[in-house]
């Protein structure tokens, strides 16, 4: 059965990532319904999104209204039968994934789209136990907060059916989001393996004291994630070269390849002793620091700049 337009979206879970969600889709003017068998959620989700349905870049609705399209509920089945759409975001567990997904294949009707907020699991891995329409399963992967950046990584599973996948992509598009499409699974998706890879990397010149955890963000901070935010690595590799690729690679290749011996001569394994050494030397910077002051700070940057990308 093919999918339908989407008005009201389920939630399932309200964790960072779930009631980033919720803040998104009400603030696009959807009908919310949401469950979370947490200790006092509920409260603390409507408190969120107080302080943040005002955030989301080109939200059609007021703050005060975005709580009106809210409904929560304690029982997940009863949302089943009244959504187009359902964002999972709950714990990062193959045995509970499996389980939850089984269910929502059964209980649902068949033309519901069934998006999993997973940061790295595939989909293939926890629908063996879904038989009415796994068809219409994927992985709808957003960038931490949801409400505020773009990116949507949306990944198949190979029975995945290309009408859900389409259909995904609309619905994220139609949210100011920019879904990009990963045509083969593969463990962490694109975005968390570039992270990790990146991460990977300043965690080793850390814990070598090549620099500072404060310089390593400033050389990000004010230098390639300012280009990469605008043009990304491979068309930042393309300008660099001369407005072409190719000259790129073949001057400045081997100095590449150069740097990645280097790197890997010096590749940060998570041994106990790196992990230890680049914990005392971030922790000795961040405990200095007001981490609520900055990431509210980063928000409102983050929203101003999407904004102004989407005008």
């Amino acid at each position: 059965m093919a999918p339908v337009p989407i008005r009201t979206v389920g939630i399932i879970g309200t964790g960072v990532i779930g009631a980033s969600w919720a803040a998104l889709f009400l603030a696009k003017g959807l009908k919310v319904i949401v469950t979370d068998p947490a200790p006092g959620a509920e409260v603390k989700l409507r408190k969120y999104l107080q302080s943040h349905c005002s955030e989301v870049p080109n939200s059609h609705v007021s703050p005060e209204a975005c709580l009106e399209n809210l409904t929560f509920v304690n029982e997940l089945d009863a949302l089943l039968g009244k959504v187009d759409l359902i964002q999972e975001n709950g714990p990062e567990r193959l045995d509970f994934k499996r389980k939850l997904f089984a269910h929502l294949d059964e209980n649902t009707p068949e033309h519901v789209l069934i998006a999993s907020s997973s940061s790295g699991l595939p989909s293939s891995e926890f629908v063996t136990d879904c038989k009415k329409n796994p068809a219409r399963i994927l992985i709808g992967h957003p960038f931490n907060p949801p409400h505020l950046v773009p990116l949507v990584e949306v990944v198949p599973h190979p029975a995945t059916g290309s009408e859900y996948v389409d259909a995904a992509c609309q619905f994220y598009k139609s949210l100011d989001k920019e879904p990009v499409l990963v045509k083969q699974e593969t463990p962490g998706f694109i975005a968390n393996r570039l992270q990790a890879a990146v991460c990977a990397e300043a965690y080793s010149l850390i814990s070598r004291g090549v620099v500072s955890a404060e310089d390593l963000d400033k050389t990000m901070t004010s230098g390639l994630g300012l280009r990469w935010a605008l043009t990304g690595p491979i068309m930042t590799n393309t300008l660099g070269g001369g407005a072409n690729f190719s000259h790129f690679m073949d001057h400045l290749g081997p100095a590449l390849q150069g740097w990645l011996g280097d790197m890997e001569k010096h590749k940060f394994d998570f041994s106990p002793q790196q992990v230890d050494s680049v914990k005392d030397k971030v922790n000795d910077w961040v405990s200095q620091l007001d981490l609520k002051e900055i990431e509210a700070n980063r928000d409102e940057a983050l929203g101003k700049f999407v904004e102004d990308q989407q005008h």
